[in-house]
């Protein structure tokens, strides 16, 4: 881990929404000295530097990356772009946060693996749910054996076609913008992290593409996995739902048999509902695309938090936090490493080949294979 109490030198690539969440919570953390800002509009990335007081704004990542006041570095850029900064960033021996994915491609996405493993730079990915109080404590109660063995494991992700739409236009490389590689991998990484020490084997995934497939990308994906252990998973999401659904981005739910018992979560935020005349807007708004008022809303569905006072609070905030201690302190955190990444991309992506094959995919499977078959 990194020396305690160091000093944070912040590059952040790509100032969007996410971004400047994770500039924004810098900012305030005493633990970081400075902060540089890239991104490719000139006009997102200078208003940033702006609101943080940043001490650096470039366009050029590497004009960004030389800098030698940098120590840890935010990639936060379109699923696509993550590959040239992030190796960069490597070479640099910077300490990393790369947004999930680590790539697009599972051949980049092992690159990347690589030379963080032959460098030895503290990197974790962005899986901001597993920062959330309820599964933090779903987390502990496995781990301390209160349901004994676990052997069955539901998992079922419904989100409204907002996010596909944002995601699939800003690109016309959009073979590997599916479902699961993009969403469902949040449910993904959450359902195998929680059944932590037991490694899948095989997968069998059917999809559709009824509504989505104008877009360029899927509706739903269903897929169940076999654990090594004879346990199976079943991991389901559908991305599809209409514009006025109530959830801001998405609901999940997953259930965990054990040998001696049972976790039920039901994580689907119907538990805070408004409903007005005032019309809202969509939770996730592509830009340019004229959604539907939606007068319906489950509160808290906004998977980064919620919006007090001009700041984010929630799992993000937390997320964020605890990433900087881990840098600054020294701390020991949940945050998902770069193996988890890479191994959350291939399983999504072997859904999508199972999928299209219409037969088990075994697992790991090859990065080369996935993407000769995906692209």
């Amino acid at each position: 881990m990194p020396t305690k109490n160091k000093e944070i030198g912040l590059a952040i690539v790509g100032c969007g929404t996410i971004g400047r969440i994770r500039a924004e919570i810098a900012r305030a953390y005493p633990g970081v000295g400075w902060i540089g800002l890239c991104d490719i509009k000139s006009d997102i990335g200078q208003k940033l530097a702006e609101d943080v007081q940043a001490d650096f704004f470039t366009t050029d990542f590497r004009e960004l990356l030389a800098r030698p006041e940098i120590t840890a570095t935010i990639i936060a850029t379109d699923e696509n772009f993550h590959f040239e900064p992030t190796m960069l960033a490597i070479q640099q021996g910077h300490d990393l946060f790369i947004e999930k994915p680590l790539a697009t491609d599972a051949r980049q996405s092992a690159q990347i693996l690589s030379a963080i493993e032959e460098t030895g730079v503290d990197a974790v990915i962005g899986y901001t749910q597993r920062f959330r109080r309820r599964f933090l404590a779903i987390k502990e109660r496995l781990i301390t054996g209160q349901i004994g063995d676990v052997h069955s494991v539901v998992t079922r992700a419904f989100m409204n076609r907002m996010v596909p739409i944002a995601t699939v236009q800003r690109t016309q490389e959009r073979a590997t913008l599916t479902p699961m590689v993009v969403s469902g991998t949040h449910s993904l990484d959450m359902s195998l992290w929680l059944m932590e020490g037991k490694k899948p084997v095989s997968v069998y995934a059917r999809s559709t593409d009824r509504v989505l497939g104008a877009w360029g990308t899927k509706d739903s994906t269903f897929g169940i996995f076999t654990m090594d252990d004879g346990s199976i998973f079943s991991m389901n999401i559908s991305w599809a739902l209409p514009e006025v659904w109530p959830g801001a981005v998405y609901g999940i739910e997953i259930g965990i048999v054990g040998s001696e018992g049972v976790i039920d979560i039901e994580d689907t935020h119907r538990d805070l509902v408004m409903a007005t005349n005032v019309a809202q807007g969509a939770g996730y708004a592509p830009e340019g695309y004229k959604a539907p008022d939606r007068h319906v809303e489950f509160l808290t569905s906004y998977p980064p938090g919620d919006l007090h006072l001009g700041q984010l609070w929630g799992p993000m905030r937390e997320e964020t936090n605890a990433w900087y201690q881990r840098l600054y302190a020294g701390l020991d955190t949940p945050h998902a490493t770069a193996q988890d990444g890479h191994r959350n991309l291939l399983f999504t992506m072997a859904m999508d080949v199972s999928a299209k094959r219409g037969e088990p995919v075994a697992l790991p499977p090859d990065p080369a294979e996935l993407m000769a078959e995906l692209s």
